[in-house]
């Protein structure tokens, strides 16, 4: 199996992260590995929740755990309120000062399959909203070995995905294999990013919907960012509205839809207009649900049912797609989540279904839908929209004004019975909008 740091090695002078305005080669990255894997005092194989912000720091400690055959669990210092023996961490490694803590631990059998294979694992926890969250489980050294068939290709990677989540490993992973370089901006606030991505003439920006809106409206287009080649936008769907009004700040950039899930890495993918074909995974539409079967699959989750894995071993996405055929391709389209659908009276309704009417609408900048419950229905469909700061509407004003707005583009019972004018939305730090708490989620 293919080595990923023996990959990187051909890249030594070229400079492999930019952080805190420092600028690191590969030489540099190399040699921190290799002097922190001497100097760790925890045993090859051991469970390591590594423990910091992305950082150079935090990705030569990460590659150094993976020399030592470790088992990594990326966390941010702040999403650490939950007991870690639960997930099977032995040691608490500290990346900003090397500090380092043994922990009691409960045994699993998954990581003990791990360690007796003397291959390394990742742990990453899942993003739920309620309750504790999952741990899942993949195979570090198949997961890395997907990355070195890459190409040599150093561009400029802006790194704004946090490290604890899939997509924030998989850019780091898909920067160095490459050669490229990995920018990481101070804060992941929009005029940081902003400033990030022109100082450093960035070529590359994976980003969100609701990142890249944030930085439309921090006025993106003003920056001259010519050296902006791509932009690939995932983890929720994209309004065409909301990309008409990027391709139109960003003229000479070109967007790519990307896909991927926790439990199986980023696709590649080949996009047609809004639609996207999987290219190197294997998948079936069952009940509009997507579900698929990657090479870069997760092993299992630690402490949740794996029946989200069927009898042939595809993961049910939870994503609902549309699907059309173009040259004997097919290609898909995420038109919401599963746990998403509104249901009035046995009616199921598409939160982003509305929202694209809606971003539609003059005014409107951004807008939630989603459902609350109705003593008759069952739900009803209730909106928070963010106006223009000069269109002082009051809710029954709005609500009015979309009622006649929507009335010969949705059926009734789509149309939100309840709306109400907020100043933002609540948004999570991974950039998505915050669906599942009460209410919708708005001040």
């Amino acid at each position: 199996m293919a080595d990923f740091l023996a990959q990187i090695t051909r890249f030594r002078d070229n400079i492999a992260i930019i952080d805190d305005e420092i600028l690191y080669t590969y030489e540099a990255l190399l040699q921190s590995i290799e002097s922190k894997g001497k100097a760790l005092a925890i045993p090859k194989g051991a469970v390591v929740a590594l423990v910091g912000d992305s950082s150079f720091e935090q990705i030569a400690y990460f590659f150094a755990l993976y020399s030592q055959k470790c088992i990594i669990m990326p966390l941010l210092p702040r999403n650490m309120d939950f007991d870690l023996r639960e997930f099977g961490v032995e040691y608490i490694l500290e990346s900003h000062n090397g500090a380092i803590k043994r922990v009691d631990s409960k045994k699993y059998d998954l990581l003990q399959s791990l360690k007796d294979s003397h291959q390394s694992g990742l742990i990453l926890s899942s993003s739920g909203s309620t309750g504790k969250p999952k741990a899942i489980v993949h195979h570090l050294d198949t997961f890395l070995a997907s990355y070195c068939e890459k190409k040599p290709n150093p561009l400029r990677i802006l790194s704004v995905y946090l490290p604890d989540h899939i997509a924030g490993v998989d850019v780091m992973c898909n920067a160095l294999s490459g050669g490229g370089t990995l920018v990481i901006p101070k804060q992941r606030q929009p005029q940081n990013i902003l400033n990030a991505l022109k100082q450093y003439n960035v070529e590359i920006l994976p980003a969100s919907p609701t990142l890249l809106r944030l930085l439309l409206l921090a006025d993106i287009g003003s920056y001259g960012l010519k050296s902006l080649k791509l932009v690939i936008y995932g983890s929720e769907p994209m309004s065409e509205t909301l990309l008409e009004s990027l391709c139109q700040a960003l003229p000479h950039t070109r967007f790519k839809q990307g896909f991927g899930t926790s439990e199986t890495n980023a696709m590649k993918t080949k996009n047609l207009q809004d639609f996207f074909k999987i290219v190197n995974a294997s998948y079936k539409v069952i009940n509009n649900e997507l579900f698929i079967k990657s090479p870069t699959q997760a092993i299992g989750y630690l402490n949740a049912d794996n029946s989200v894995f069927d009898e042939e071993g595809y993961f049910a996405t939870g994503d609902l797609v549309e699907i059309i055929e173009s040259d004997g391709e097919q290609y898909l389209k995420i038109i919401g989540r599963t746990k998403e659908v509104i249901n009035v009276g046995g009616e199921k309704v598409l939160p982003q279904e509305i929202e694209n009417i809606l971003l539609t609408m003059p005014h409107i900048k951004d807008c939630l839908v989603y459902g609350e419950s109705n003593a008759i229905t069952g739900q009803s469909v209730s909106v928070k929209v963010v106006l223009d700061s000069e269109v002082p509407l009051s809710n029954i004003e709005l609500k009015k004004a979309i009622r006649a707005f929507c009335k010969d583009k949705l059926a009734l019972f789509k149309i939100p019975t309840k709306v109400e004018v907020v100043e933002s939305l609540a948004v999570s730090e991974r950039f998505k909008k915050l669906r599942n708490i009460s209410g919708g989620g708005g001040k």
